[in-house]
């Protein structure tokens, strides 16, 4: 159980800077480059996050749940 603890800090750790990286105009955006330009665009690197946040946040709610199992 305790590597699931362990994982789950690090997946809510990972989760809150996905969030952060979506703030549009503050957060952590700005200093990674704030309109994505090193990113062939702003759209795809949007996907990108959308995607990690969504995978993660599923990831998150499964050790969560698992760590509730006795």
């Amino acid at each position: 159980m305790l590597f699931l603890e362990i994982l789950e800090v690090i997946v809510a750790s990972l989760l809150i800077v996905l969030i952060l990286l979506q703030m549009q105009g503050s957060g952590l955006s700005g200093a990674f480059g704030g309109v994505g330009e090193f990113y062939r665009s702003k759209r795809s690197m949007e996907k990108f996050l959308i995607a990690a946040t969504v995978i993660t946040t599923i990831a998150f709610a499964i050790i969560s749940l698992l760590l509730l199992i006795p």
